[in-house]
């Protein structure tokens, strides 16, 4: 099996294994204890959290670990637009957010009342500054993804933040598609990330809420050291998705370079297909992932096809793929939705997977448009 679907979750990091077994006999106990057991475990925590922090450029009190890149954007998002509440004061304003902003921003925005605003983007799927920074006074939180999850578009994050903070608006910014990949972009005030999608086990999400941000939790306080978490983290695997964050880390511009030139590899030997769509800017995106539609295919066919020829892909909206919905993401951007695909580069991927996968998709996408008398 090629397993090209790494931008939904990345298999287990070598040093993310290691780890985890090895913490997985003294990390188990509760860090807030102040026994032997709880005391270890609380190193481990802090040693994950410092772990993080450098890898990221952030502060270690920045750093809280939840249960998911969902929960940490809901946290992130909604604390945020709950820090803009003042006693005898009008409630905060809409969040304003970029149109391809992950489903987990939008529903968090719709539950809290809070809008959104959902701002349009081109054909790339990049933000329209101009209407974003028109939408921004009165906004309570300003919500802009790194890079987008679907086609792999990096967001002016830096030049919107900036604006934002001269009218003191908070940014916040799902980072989960380019954490590991890529450097933290500047202007955030709370961003999320998934340690799954670097080879960190799943069930582990990064909370950031910068030093001074006016955060305030939106959910039940619990009585714990840090009101950005609830409950009792898990410890071995917070410490197992800092050592795969350090370690990919340190592989960074080698991985990057290498799945760049496959990604390349891959989207010059699609465009050769008929009425087939390479979508998602071509340069300015993040080095391992490749989205493309076919005319005339169906998505669900097309990924069955495939798996059946040991080729592992993506099709449907990076949020609600099992749904095989059409992608609201190349909805917003105006370009094809049919047959879309979803490729995303891992560790391990070679030359010959792509090759596999070109060659498949040449041979299979004829086909199915032959079987509907196309």
């Amino acid at each position: 099996m090629a397993y090209l679907d790494t931008a939904s979750s990345e298999p287990l990091h070598p040093a993310a294994r290691e780890t985890l077994a090895a913490a997985l006999d003294r990390g188990w106990a509760d860090p807030r204890r102040l026994h032997g057991e709880g005391r270890s475990a609380r190193l481990l925590l802090d040693n994950a959290r410092a772990v993080v922090a450098e890898a990221l450029g952030v502060r270690d009190d920045e750093v809280t670990f939840v249960s998911s890149g969902t929960e940490a954007t809901h946290r992130g998002l909604l604390g945020l637009h709950a820090g803009r509440r003042r006693p005898g004061h009008p409630p905060p304003g809409p969040v304003v957010a970029t149109a391809v902003e992950h489903s987990a921003v939008l529903h968090a925005a719709r539950w809290a009342g809070a809008g959104p605003v959902e701002v349009g983007v081109d054909r790339s799927g990049r933000v329209d500054a101009d209407a974003a920074l028109a939408a921004l006074p009165g906004a309570s939180v300003l919500a802009v993804q790194s890079a987008n999850h679907e086609v792999g578009t990096r967001q002016p994050v830096t030049e919107l933040a900036a604006h934002a903070a001269r009218l003191g608006v908070p940014v916040f910014v799902d980072a989960c598609a380019s954490v590991g990949r890529e450097p933290l972009p500047a202007g955030w005030d709370a961003a999320a990330a998934s340690a799954h999608k670097w080879g960190g086990p799943a069930g582990v999400g990064l909370l950031l809420v910068r030093r001074g941000a006016r955060w305030r939790s939106a959910f039940p306080v619990d009585d714990r050291d840090d009101e950005r978490a609830s409950g009792h983290e898990n410890v071995p695997a917070a410490l197992a998705a800092a050592a795969a964050l350090q370690a990919v880390v340190a592989e960074r511009d080698a991985t990057d370079r290498r799945q760049r030139a496959l990604v390349d590899r891959l989207r010059s030997g699609v465009a050769r297909l008929p009425d087939v769509e390479v979508v998602g800017d071509p340069v300015d995106r993040l080095p391992h992932l490749a989205t493309f539609s076919c005319l005339y295919v169906d998505g669900e066919a097309l990924v069955t096809e495939l798996d059946r020829r040991g080729l592992a892909v993506a099709s449907g909206s990076a949020c609600t793929a099992s749904t095989l919905t059409p992608s609201r993401v190349l909805e917003a951007m105006g370009v094809l939705t049919h047959g879309n695909l979803r490729v995303s580069m891992g560790r391990d991927t070679t030359e010959a997977d792509v090759d596999a996968l070109l060659a498949a998709l040449h041979e299979v996408v004829p086909r199915l448009r032959a079987e509907v008398g196309l």
